[in-house]
């Protein structure tokens, strides 16, 4: 009897190892359940190839029949066995319908953040100052009595500590209570003089702390720039200059700047800085003065030598004149629709 043909070749000499080896290769390949489906239809369906290879076997001699159909038995059972493998995976990696991606649709937009408004403000109050020659840097929030108050001429019986109710930090050394949160950025003054020789010309960013009830103008926290100048021959006119320069940095070179006396315990003579704003009103804008000599002296420097000068900007209210802002709440209640007006 002629055996039947399959393709090329006869029942006989078909070599089932390498259809199966055809079989999986092509069975890994299938990248989603219809590949898949294609795939068992074309090896294990009615008209698929290991169906024709089990149909032929009738072919074939009766001493090679039953070997045979056991062989090929065991490669249809072995490729249905894969089949439902890989059927199982695809659809456990597959979303489910209502996750779905429309690739169709257009892609959702990325929201881009941006700096907080205090931040720019710090950052060009900075980059003022930098191109003046001043170097920037930075002291502790958390910070002794001493530096704080005492050595800027701040003992504890003075009137002006009233000008803070402050936070204490539950420390105790002595029967006292010495550290706190700093109420201002001065105390860098005396520790970085402590530590550098003149020429001085520093500014010092950072956050205070105040425990006093808020309003509009007016937080328990607040951004402050300390500046600091020593060195020798230094005058109020450079002190004027200095500050005048950077009004008309930050606000326009048509704002007019006013100094008036006014008390600092550091300073000697000491001045409120207002500008002349859009309405004509004067608006305080900072403090500022001559470095005391008794601060020069206990320090180490030389009062009849060396001279300086100090002051110190809110950033907050450098913001609110620049962006028109009439309440200093706003920079911290996180409302993005504020926020994302800058």
């Amino acid at each position: 009897m002629e055996e039947r043909l399959y393709g090329d070749h006869t029942m006989a000499d078909i070599d089932l190892a390498a259809v199966e080896r055809r079989a999986l290769d092509e069975l890994a390949a299938a990248c989603d359940a219809a590949a898949a489906a294609a795939w068992r239809a074309r090896y294990l369906g009615k008209k698929g190839e290991v169906t024709q290879l089990l149909r032929g076997l009738g072919v074939l001699p009766a001493d090679r029949r039953k070997q045979a159909g056991q062989t090929a038995n065991r490669l249809r059972a072995l490729l249905q066995e894969a089949f439902d493998r890989r059927r199982a995976l695809l659809e456990a990696s597959s979303p489910a319908p209502s996750a779905a991606i429309d690739v169709t649709l257009p892609a959702r937009p990325h929201r881009q953040g941006h700096l907080h408004p205090i931040t720019l403000t710090l950052r060009e109050i900075e980059r003022a100052f930098r191109d003046m020659g001043f170097a920037v840097v930075e002291g502790p929030q958390v910070e002794w009595d001493e530096y704080n108050f005492e050595r800027l001429r701040i003992p504890a019986d003075h009137p002006a500590r009233d000008m803070w109710d402050t936070l204490w930090i539950d420390y105790e050394r002595d029967g006292r209570y010495p550290m706190l949160l700093r109420t201002h950025t001065s105390p860098m003054q005396i520790r970085y003089i402590e530590r550098h020789r003149p020429p001085i010309r520093v500014i010092v960013p950072g956050t205070c702390y105040r425990y006093e009830a808020t309003d509009a103008t007016h937080e328990w926290m607040l951004t402050q720039v300390e500046g600091l100048v020593i060195d020798e021959g230094i005058s109020f006119a450079h002190l004027k200059g200095t500050l005048e320069a950077f009004v008309h940095r930050l606000f326009g070179p048509d704002v007019e700047a006013r100094f008036r006396c006014d008390y600092f315990p550091f300073v000697e003579p000491g001045a409120e800085v207002a500008i002349r704003w859009r309405d004509g009103r004067w608006i305080e804008l900072l403090g500022a003065g001559m470095v005391h000599p008794e601060i020069l002296a206990a320090t180490g420097y030389d009062p009849a030598r060396y001279t300086g000068f100090a002051f110190g900007i809110g950033v907050e209210r450098t913001a609110m004149l620049r962006y028109g802002i009439d309440d200093i709440r706003y920079f911290y209640d996180n409302a993005l629709g504020f926020l994302e007006q800058f």
